[in-house]
């Protein structure tokens, strides 16, 4: 597994998902991390413009609003080569 900066947190939404702004895509279902490397939740959605996409995460922690602000990570697989 390698950690990529997925981006920072703006805000929590109506449906309670975590909202970044991002400059990669990331593949939905791939797990967040926060700074300590401790699951946040998972890729939801992402959607807006290609360069700089916008990411819906589904938090599975107590109080997602206290992300607010904070950058996230996420974990990727590394592809083997045959």
């Amino acid at each position: 597994m390698s950690i990529k900066r997925l981006g920072k947190v703006l805000h929590l939404s109506k449906s309670g998902r975590l909202v970044l702004r991002s400059q990669d895509r990331a593949r939905l279902g791939a797990k967040v991390v926060d700074q300590d490397l401790k699951v946040v939740g998972t890729v939801f959605d992402v959607f807006g413009p290609v360069k700089n996409p916008y990411i819906s995460v589904k938090a599975n922690v107590s109080s997602p609003a206290r992300l607010v602000g904070r950058l996230l990570y996420v974990e990727e697989a590394v592809e083997r080569r045959r």
